[in-house]
């Protein structure tokens, strides 16, 4: 495993994440893997509701919530108490960013909302997640990611053309909005920098799907009704071969997907030669792209038969190799050990203060050569004393009272 490093690139900026569960808390995490410091504003009973919804141990942090917080510090204020309130308003104050992803109409209540946090601070980039849209008729909804999903088309699109809808294995309602939400976070930053200006930022799950399905939307402009559900295939477009083909032993997820592209004949007229089968360039029925899609129940075969006589990596390695889109189908567990992305630093180990040492992906994008590293999740109220001491400058003895009053 590569030695993974920190960055200053967001040294300096502080981030108030009221955020629970995960659309919020992939924002904030993001922000913090860029070196923002990011402190989580947490209830004193229980915190994060992420921290125990998924977790097979009581009074243990779920590796779910530690998936979605590494890198931040955790306070506890009790926000039903006027000294907890008051207590954010002052941490408002020395902050860029707030964000917040409640269930509708919570914050309103809190006295945390938009125009009650810019009174504190008129420069604060305010973000808000929920999963619809002020204004929406669905607006005071309770979301979660599936229902993201379902609402802004995605479960449309997924599944067998001839089955029910189906949820994808990833949650992209709750981390795709997060990521959409921590860029434009970026955005505003940069104008918060040169200007000083602060910026009120909303996203609803619903909407940010539209922008994860536009292929969709491209279909539905040129076809005029909704795309269809294609399973392993492309409703975009009917190049053949495409699709999921099957590999020795024959597991349940021992296969390659394979990708042969519109623009043009070559794709295909490597495949013929690495199977040995240089007649079929010239054959008819094969000779362009439509005509392939319409003979694909042919070409399928003739490539099954192939792709059966090797596994999965065997035969990843013998098409990618002779210039073919190919992928095996990996799953969580051979990536987890996977001996490649290990030596790369795609993973980095953690030493969890509970848990021990455990192992998650880390930030994607190598920058100057290494992958980000951050701490670990951290523990609830970890960072209490720490926190208002830098923020603030209490005295101990303030901060004390703070907790004999319940605030904390």
């Amino acid at each position: 495993m590569t030695s993974n490093h920190k960055t200053n690139m967001l040294a300096g900026v502080r981030v108030l994440d009221m955020t629970q569960f995960e659309a919020g808390p992939s924002c904030t995490e993001t922000l913090a893997w860029m070196g923002a410091e990011v402190v989580k504003l947490e209830n004193p009973k229980g915190g994060d509701a992420g921290r125990y919804a998924t977790s097979e141990k009581e009074g243990v942090d779920s590796f779910y919530f530690m998936q979605f917080n590494s890198g931040k510090k955790s306070i506890t204020c009790n926000l039903k108490s006027p000294e907890g309130v008051a207590l954010v308003k002052k941490l408002v104050r020395e902050a860029n960013v707030f964000i917040e992803n409640f269930a509708p109409g919570v914050v309103k209540r809190m006295g945390l909302d938009f125009e009650s946090i810019k009174e504190e601070n008129p420069n604060i980039i305010y973000a808000s997640v929920k999963g619809f849209a002020e204004g929406s008729p669905y607006e005071d909804f309770l979301s979660f990611d599936m229902i993201g999903q379902s609402a802004g088309g995605v479960l449309s699109i997924t599944g067998e053309p001839d089955g029910q809808p189906c949820k994808p294995g990833v949650t992209l309602a709750d981390t795709g909005t997060g990521m959409l939400m921590s860029v434009t976070i970026l955005g505003a930053l940069y104008r918060q920098q040169a200007t000083g200006q602060g910026e009120h930022l909303q996203l609803a799950m619903q909407d940010a799907m539209t922008q994860y399905t536009r292929l969709a939307y491209a279909y539905r402009d040129l076809n005029g009704k909704a795309a269809p559900r294609a399973g392993a295939k492309l409703f975009t477009t009917g190049n053949a071969p495409t699709g999921i083909f099957p590999c020795k032993p024959g597991g349940k997820n021992d296969y390659v997907y394979i990708y042969t592209t519109r623009a043009g004949n070559h794709h295909w007229e490597r495949l013929c030669k690495l199977l040995g089968k240089d007649d079929l360039i010239d054959d008819p029925r094969f000779s362009g792209p439509k005509e392939r899609a319409k003979n694909e129940e042919v070409i399928d075969k003739i490539l099954t038969e192939f792709t059966k006589q090797h596994t999965k990596r065997e035969a990843m390695k013998l098409i990618g190799e002779c210039g073919v889109p190919c992928g095996a189908v990996l799953d969580v567990a051979e990536l987890y050990d996977d001996e490649d992305l290990n030596s790369r630093g795609v993973f980095q180990k953690m030493d969890h203060p509970e848990r021990g040492e455990y192992k998650m992906p880390t930030w994607p994008v190598k920058v100057n050569g290494g992958h980000l590293s951050v701490p670990p999740s951290p523990l609830l109220g970890q960072h209490v004393d720490t926190v208002l001491s830098e923020w603030l400058d209490l005295k101990q003895e303030e901060i004390e009272s703070l907790r004999e009053k319940g605030a904390i």
